[in-house]
């Protein structure tokens, strides 16, 4: 079911990393183990504040990377002390400064406060501030904040009504934490239009971004609605709206653990992802999809299948392109008419959407901005609305009328690799319920369809071994300064994917094409040596694309290009003409994207490394895009 979310839409959210902690555990030690798993988030800046066990509040923080703030503890610890909150920033308001940096203090240092998000209306609550005689110590709106909750402890004497007495004064998105050296053992927080979710332990309790901040800890969750404020002490959770009516938040238990989001000793968490594509893939389709080709997803029960009509996709960046590959099988499942469209357009076109329209939202991290505000539009026009999603206790989930899990386990790099294989397999998995309920499908095309999506995690793996052969061309490439990416019908999506993952990592030129658009314009870019990727679809395809696109290679080598094609092994067409080959294992039409598309995440990977870069964490990038 729908949880209606209220309140304004954000203009513009940041991407910071949240944690609070009472307990009996040292806090700090919590607090930065929280900040580490978050740091895939994107931030600039780091800080902790803790309650001490004197009863004094201490803080700590600086600009640049989690190891400079961790450094510096390990120098000159903190005292200690069980309750806590830390924060990763990434600056919107303000240089990343020392100052700049959460936490910030009030109410003359006894009150810390950390902030995600932006406060629209800071500078006339400023000016208001100034005017009565506050003084600031930074250039951030959060600080505002911080200044109006101490104001607001020292009229009510308690933690949880300051924050009811301020949340209605600040307009925009934001997470609020807070901690007052007068109220240990106590952190209060709020939400609006920015995430926040529970941790429940046994004699500690947790607050987080995401659950990534405590999943070592505990693995039960309650996820934190719409204007919401928690109140958590180390055996109590209270939950009431900006309001004051006490709330009674839904629980979730978390799927997976602390070491699935380390490195288990990969040079990367892409290359760790990389490799953990066959299982990702595995794990979606794991107790949905019978031999016979009937799929059994019981969350799917509450749409109203014979009402849709129309089914459009909602997504940004690789979510969007997984959508696109995923919506020509559903589209030939189904029989029902699909559109993709990019989140941040949709509602600004004035889109024709009803009760006969499903409207499928995907999104890895379920807090993605564009899409979540796409979806709350679908939902007012009466639109059915589904998330596809991998993060349990997000946002989007919780405001569609249902959710498909891709349960591909977490995802820290930024650069998304394995998303797309789960999400393009979620949208498949649809498209055969869709074309079933509506008896579209038949049963002998469900069935083998069946066969080849259980088939695909070892043909994945077998495209995951490639990676020795992928790093050689990488290697070679690394002064390459523009690539080019061409496919037709499924391999299009995966030339926009591959282009993207060149561009997030490598930051070089790279473009995908659809190879018919090729003589419409694009090869005017060929010139001796650049370098094209071409996904040659098979030949046993009945289709006449295969001998197409083998045109396309002849017309790109005849004018000097380097040519790297990812064909079918034994595609004797290709050899003539291909500079390398990248060999994929025989598939059906719509397998094939997958296993073409894991080569290209190798290449992009090792690219990246051979030119000295960061794998997962690219340069202006953050993993969790609450940006409108």
């Amino acid at each position: 079911m729908r949880l209606v979310s209220e309140g304004p839409s954000p203009r513009l959210n940041a991407m910071c990393g949240i944690v609070g902690y009472v307990g009996q555990r040292s806090s700090s030690e919590v607090l930065m183990s929280g900040l580490a798993r978050l740091e895939y988030r994107g931030y600039d800046s780091a800080g902790v504040a803790i309650v001490s066990d004197s009863g004094s509040l201490v803080s700590h923080k600086r600009a640049g990377k989690l190891g400079v703030l961790a450094e510096d503890l390990a120098n000159s610890p903190l005292e200690s002390g069980s309750t806590g909150i830390a924060h990763t920033r990434w600056a919107t308001h303000g240089a990343p400064t020392d100052a700049n940096a959460h936490p910030h203090l009030a109410d003359d240092g006894k009150l810390a406060l950390i902030h995600n998000g932006i406060i629209e209306n800071f500078h006339e609550l400023k000016e208001q501030l100034v005017a009565s005689g506050e003084t600031f110590s930074s250039d951030t709106d959060s600080e505002v904040a911080a200044v109006l909750l101490g104001i607001a402890y020292r009229e009510s004497r308690d933690l949880t009504q300051a924050m009811v007495n301020v949340v209605g004064r600040l307009e925009g998105a934001f997470t609020l934490l807070i901690v007052h050296e007068d109220a240990p053992g106590v952190v209060v927080g709020a939400r609006r239009n920015s995430p926040l979710v529970i941790g429940v332990g046994e004699g500690e309790n947790f607050l987080g971004s995401d659950v990534a901040a405590f999943v070592a800890y505990t693995h039960k969750a309650l996820a934190l609605g719409q204007d919401q404020i928690v109140t958590i002490t180390k055996d109590s959770i209270d939950v009431m709206s900006f309001e004051g009516e006490v709330v009674h938040p839904p629980e979730f238990t978390i799927d997976w653990d602390a070491s699935a989001a380390d490195k288990g000793g990969w040079s990367s968490f892409m290359a760790k992802e990389i490799s953990e594509e066959p299982e990702a893939v595995a794990n979606t389709l794991r107790g949905r999809l019978s031999p016979e080709g009937e799929v059994t997803i019981p969350e799917l029960d509450s749409l109203d299948v014979s009402l849709i009509d129309r089914v459009i996709f909602i997504a940004c960046g690789t979510a969007a392109y997984a959508a696109m590959l995923g919506a020509y099988a559903m589209e030939k499942w189904s029989g029902i008419p699909v559109t993709v469209e990019l989140s941040h357009e949709f509602r600004y076109r004035d889109p024709v959407v009803g009760a006969g329209t499903l409207v499928v939202s995907v999104s890895q991290s379920g807090e993605t901005m564009d899409t979540l505000m796409a979806v709350r539009y679908a939902n007012e026009l009466g639109a059915q609305t589904l998330a596809i999603c991998n993060t349990q206790g997000a946002t989007i989930p919780r405001e569609s009328d249902a959710t498909l899990y891709t349960h591909a386990g977490p995802e820290v790099a930024v650069a998304s690799t394995k998303a797309f294989l789960s999400q393009t397999i979620a949208v498949y998995l649809l498209g055969l319920y869709l074309g079933g309920h509506r008896g579209f499908v038949s049963a002998e095309l469900a069935a083998q369809t069946a066969q080849d999506l259980h088939n695909l995690p070892g043909q994945i793996q077998e495209m995951v071994s490639t990676g020795p052969r992928i790093k050689e061309l990488a290697g070679w490439m690394a002064d390459t300064r523009s690539v080019l990416y061409l496919g037709r019908h499924v391999g299009y999506p995966v030339a926009l994917e591959g282009a993207l993952k060149l561009k997030e990592l490598a930051y070089i030129h790279a473009e995908g094409f659809a190879a018919g658009e090729l003589k419409h314009g694009p090869i005017a870019l060929i010139e001796p040596g650049q370098i094209v990727f071409v996904m040659v679809p098979s030949p046993r395809d009945p289709s006449s694309l295969h001998n197409k696109v083998v045109s396309n290679i002849q017309e790109i080598r005849a004018r000097g290009a380097r040519v790297i094609a990812i064909a079918e092994k034994g595609d004797a067409a290709v050899l003539p003409y291909a500079d390398e080959v990248i060999a994929i294992p025989p598939a059906s039409p719509f397998m094939e994207p997958l296993l073409s598309v894991v080569p290209l995440h190798i290449f992009g990977m090792e690219l990246a490394a051979a030119k000295g870069l960061d794998i997962d964490q690219p340069r202006n990038l953050a993993k969790s895009v609450t940006v409108e």
